[in-house]
């Protein structure tokens, strides 16, 4: 027995579901009809029901639900969910097509082309299309697509009666008032007034709107195609080399300025700023937000939103750099401070940046606060020296993002316990220690030495006393600092032995010498 169809999408449209061996991939193309172990899901569910369920997803999720199977694709390539997002997404009626083209193919052209035009600025391969036989139009096809747009950058152009009546739908009659032509009967003209022309002549925008995309039932979509796949591939990189590099004077100068105050960055690298050589990757790679804006990362992956979300979070930067330039600080402070006050910034935000946009007062708030933060942090560790040591500790971050003062006591405990070790081996009773002791453990016992990760592994007796070392400042627990002490003096006893006994086998042999050369003289 037939299933019921949709009487908005016409019985063309949704045919019989497939049979239970013919249903089709992820999940959804199982037999639907019989209700086995009383388990009912989606596709257990009428086509009216279904469509009363897809009808409150957007495009996007429209778009990834029917790629699940082949029922799922049936109905929600239904005309009746289409024509409202059409209409929604363009807002332009879609009137019932007079030719067997579904609203989805409407939609899916008319969304690539407006996605395309929107973001013309920062797209080179449609501005070739488009600016190329200037002041020409472009080809037929594109200028089609034109029709659309009330305002092109495009200068005055001239194009025959002929080519005018067919593209645009405008009768010759309404032409006839344009003087503005040349000697080849070549009319000159703007794009406003011709598209103003083309909605009085068809009554309204929506009825250019239909006459467009008749107008493109046959023609080949490929070029468009192609050009949307080209740009959704590269649309971050694009729109971030626009903004980094188009900005007008003298803001072009202060971003460079800002975006490169203060960090660390090759300049063989940032000497091409601007050039068509430029490594824009490598200069996205210098900031958090711009790296993850660089992988579309930022507001769930929209480009136009990203884009103003790294623009507020340069300016916080800018009003950040006045406000630390303004104060009595060396140089070195200076930078430590912006640098871990934009670290905190971001680590605050992040979420919040890949959810949606974020503005210029959000920023500055929460970079006042992990300012106040960063120098709380530099008080607690009394001089530069020691600020850096505690920079990588899990508490130093702990404290930048809670505020709470317990992680300030953690790392006063880890700088005390630092002296104990440092003061332990610089005790005159052990200057014995300290001559015997190679240069890598040595160094390890110093108060300013930093212990990576990498000096953690591995079975030699450096990385054991790094291990204890860690152990002991991060738990402050006595007994590691009673096995750093054993060991290192295990160790430094060793060495004493084995110089023991090489001295005493060179007094040995220095006796033995003089006897060996009387046995060969009497020889």
């Amino acid at each position: 027995m037939a299933e019921p169809v949709c009487a908005t999408c016409g019985g063309a449209e949704l045919q019989q579901r497939p049979s239970e061996a013919g249903g089709g991939g992820g999940g959804g193309g199982g037999h639907r009809v019989g209700v086995q172990h009383h388990q009912v899901g989606l596709l257990h569910l009428s086509d009216e029901v279904l469509l009363l369920v897809l009808q409150h997803l957007d495009p996007t999720s429209l778009l990834r639900l029917g790629a699940t199977c082949r029922t799922l694709f049936r109905v929600g390539s239904c005309n009746s969910l289409w024509t409202k997002h059409f209409e929604g997404s363009f807002e332009v009626p879609l009137a019932a097509p007079a030719h067997l083209v579904p609203a989805k193919e409407w939609f899916r052209l008319a969304f690539m082309w407006r996605t395309l035009f929107r973001n013309l600025h920062c797209n080179r391969s449609l501005q070739d299309q488009l600016f190329a036989n200037v002041p020409h139009p472009p080809s037929r096809y594109w200028t089609q697509w034109l029709v659309l747009e009330d305002s092109v950058p495009l200068p005055v152009v001239r194009m025959p009666t002929e080519d005018i009546q067919a593209i645009w739908g405008v009768r010759y009659e309404a032409l006839r008032g344009v003087d503005d032509k040349d000697e080849d009967s070549d009319i000159k003209f703007e794009w406003r007034k011709l598209h103003s022309l083309a909605c009085e002549e068809h009554g309204g925008v929506s009825k250019v709107f239909h006459y467009v995309l008749n107008q493109q039932e046959n023609n080949d979509h490929e070029d468009l195609e192609t050009m949307f796949h080209k740009y959704t591939e590269h649309r971050f990189q694009w729109h971030f080399s626009y903004w980094l590099f188009n900005q007008p004077p003298p803001f072009n100068r202060q971003l460079r300025a800002i975006f490169l105050q203060w960090r660390k960055h090759s300049k063989r690298k940032v000497s091409k700023w601007g050039t068509p050589v430029c490594d824009v990757e490598y200069l996205a790679s210098l900031h958090p937000i711009t790296t993850d804006f660089w992988k579309g990362r930022l507001a769930h992956g929209d480009e136009t939103v990203g884009v103003q979300l790294i623009d507020n979070y340069f300016s916080m930067c800018k009003s950040l750099v006045a406000w630390i330039l303004g104060r009595d600080w060396g140089r070195l402070k200076r930078r430590k401070v912006y640098e871990d006050t934009l670290e905190g910034v971001y680590l605050m935000l992040r979420r919040e940046a890949w959810e949606g946009p974020v503005d210029h007062q959000r920023f500055w708030e929460v970079a006042k606060s992990q300012m106040n933060r960063v120098c709380t942090l530099e008080e607690t560790a009394t001089n530069y020296v020691n600020w850096k040591m505690i920079e990588n500790l899990p508490y130093y971050k702990l404290y930048m993002v809670s505020g709470n003062s317990v992680y300030l006591v953690h790392l006063q405990n880890f700088l005390q316990r630092k002296q104990l070790v440092h003061s332990w081996i610089n005790l005159e009773d052990n200057a014995w220690v300290r001559n015997l002791l190679p240069d890598d453990l040595y160094t390890v016992l110093e108060y300013h030495s930093k212990i990576s990760q990498d000096c953690l592994h591995g079975d030699g007796v450096s990385a054991q006393l790094s291990r204890l070392i860690w152990l002991y400042l991060n738990s402050g627990q006595p007994l590691y600092l009673e096995a750093i002490k054993g060991l290192v003096l295990q160790y430094a006893q060793g060495c004493m032995s084995y110089l023991e006994e090489l001295c005493s086998s060179e007094t040995l042999n220095n006796l033995m010498a003089p006897n060996q050369a009387d046995g060969r003289k009497e020889q």
